[in-house]
């Protein structure tokens, strides 16, 4: 499966307020589902030593998966597909690789 494919799939399972006109909603539940990736890492450091069963692991992946439903609906509410975004990071990763400027911060390095 592609992104894009991914993309169209979930969005037959998007359910929230003023679906189609909302960008708001599914950048808030990125955000918490971002926060609850960090928390069970933060959990692994804390009670397990940094060492990551495979309970754990199998509880980062479903909430990396639900990280990629909301960065799905982000996507298709702001008109832009999941492949155009993952395409557009590779680009800007790869130039920054090349000017030697993976390092540091800032957007526009």
């Amino acid at each position: 499966m592609d992104f894009n494919e991914y993309q169209k799939q979930s969005r037959k399972t998007a359910l929230y307020p003023d679906l189609g006109n909302d960008f708001v909603y599914p950048t808030l539940g990125l955000t918490g589902e971002a926060g609850e990736v960090a928390e069970k890492i933060k959990k692994v450091i804390r009670d397990d030593g940094g060492e990551i069963s495979e309970e754990k692991r199998q509880e980062i992946k479903k909430e990396l998966g639900d990280v990629l439903w909301y960065v799905a609906q982000l996507c298709t509410e702001l008109d832009f597909s999941m492949n155009e975004a993952a395409e557009y990071n590779l680009e800007k990763l790869f130039s920054r690789k090349k000017r030697n400027t993976l390092h540091g911060d800032g957007d526009n390095r």
